[in-house]
């Protein structure tokens, strides 16, 4: 609730003190502990248009949440650091997720569904998606290398930051920075 609280009031302070959007500059300064591992870019690089596997088995691409700021991660089920971060992201969706953010989770590699499903289960996360992408196509396509990686995409589709490694997704660091992205 406190990460919530912090969330809303640096948005409303930030959208009363600069009503236009937020400079690079503003948001590297709320980085801090983890978070300091964030590279924001000074221009959005272009996302990927690869698609994956949906959770429901279907085809799916990034395009496909265009007009919010998504936070994907990219996992796989024998990553332990993964295992870490992965509660703290379904508390982000929960507090934050809607029509403006969401995190979207991507398991790259061999993944079973199976083994997917019960490491969610041992977590205790049951609001993010199950998504796919075992050919590692997507994940190729964004320079992804090693697990796990988190990338920050704009409402257009392009990344805006990227943090290789696990990260406290709990902090008011992340939440400030995340609230001062939906203020622009």
């Amino acid at each position: 609730m406190r990460k919530l609280m912090f969330a809303l009031l640096y948005t409303a302070l930030a959208l009363v003190a600069n009503p236009g959007v937020a400079e690079v500059t503003d948001i590297a300064a709320l980085r801090e502990g983890d978070m300091r591992k964030l590279i924001l870019h000074d221009t959005p690089e272009p996302g990927s248009d690869v698609s994956f596997t949906a959770a429901d088995g279907t085809e799916a691409t990034l395009a496909d949440y265009q007009g919010k700021y998504v936070l994907v991660n990219f996992w796989a089920t024998w990553c332990a650091p993964c295992r870490k971060e992965m509660p703290m992201l379904g508390d982000m969706q929960t507090q934050l997720g809607g029509a403006d953010f969401e995190v979207v989770t991507i398991a790259t590699g061999r993944n079973p569904r199976p083994a997917m499903e019960r490491f969610f289960e041992e977590i205790a996360v049951d609001n993010l998606p199950l998504h796919t992408d075992p050919r590692q196509a997507l994940a190729r396509s964004l320079g992804v290398l090693g697990l796990p990686v988190t990338l920050i995409l704009n409402p257009e589709g392009q990344e805006v930051a990227r943090l290789q490694g696990d990260a406290d997704w709990s902090s008011d660091s992340a939440y400030a920075i995340i609230a001062a992205l939906l203020a622009e």
